[in-house]
């Protein structure tokens, strides 16, 4: 059972998120976009002061459809969130990919080794739905997903095995949380000049590795005027002639 009180601890009301910088924040509506687009994050209930907090990596399916977004999602019977009352205020922490950059990747001297990365929080109270709701929060999830690999075929629920498939919706517990904040952070050294940006792009590809490649390539789409080819310099092209 997961104790849903705060105890002594000192929180005050604002922000989810601690925001590094104003130029690293995610507008709400590009944030949810960049939530829904994962689909998969980290629900967290606070615990008691014992306890401390619990959570579940979980896959989501986020409606737009009313006047407040809510996400969807599920967990199974026997997790201890499939216990929280109703009214809940809860965290959904969402991330993409992320990449480490060292003090000697950058052009110019004196910055600090950091990583790069983008991530969304969203919070809400959350509540439990009935038994009878499962089936239709199944095919929801199933069909969300299964469109991102088109052209196959999709697959669906219907083609269980009836006794299975009851067994498997009758085991799980879906929550809903009505997402009443939502904040961003994209921190990808906007606040660079130039030449660092450059550098730590080209550094960021040349490791091979995906995750940092695709960090790169959101720090060149930040800035597509600057030449990122091996020998370019940090300047547009139109400077160089």
């Amino acid at each position: 059972m997961v104790w849903l009180t705060i105890g002594r601890l000192n929180l005050k009301p604002g922000p989810i998120m601690h925001l590094l910088k104003p130029i690293f924040e995610i507008e709400r509506e590009e944030a949810l976009g960049f939530a829904a687009g994962r689909g998969f994050g980290l629900f967290v209930v606070q615990g008691g002061p014992d306890a401390g907090p619990f959570g579940s990596h979980i896959p989501f399916r986020v409606d737009t459809s009313k006047s407040v977004p809510v996400a969807q999602f599920h967990v199974t019977a026997g997790n201890s969130l499939a216990t929280i009352p109703d009214g809940t205020k809860c965290l959904l922490a969402v991330w993409g990919q992320d990449a480490y950059v060292s003090n000697d990747w950058y052009a110019t001297p004196d910055h600090v080794s950091t990583w790069l990365y983008e991530a969304v929080h969203l919070s809400g109270r959350v509540r439990r739905l009935s038994l009878h709701d499962n089936r239709k929060h199944g095919d929801d999830l199933v069909e969300a997903f299964e469109k991102r690999l088109l052209p196959k075929t999709p697959w669906d629920l219907k083609t269980m095995e009836p006794t299975k498939r009851e067994t498997m919706l009758r085991s799980i517990v879906v929550l809903e949380m009505e997402i009443e904040r939502i904040e961003g952070q994209r921190k990808l050294n906007q606040h660079k000049s130039d030449k660092d940006h450059v550098s730590v792009a080209r550094h960021l590809v040349a490791t091979g590795e995906p995750a940092a490649i695709a960090i790169a390539e959101k720090m060149r789409g930040l800035r597509p005027h600057l030449d990122y080819s091996a020998d370019g310099e940090a300047e547009t092209p139109a400077s160089k002639k």
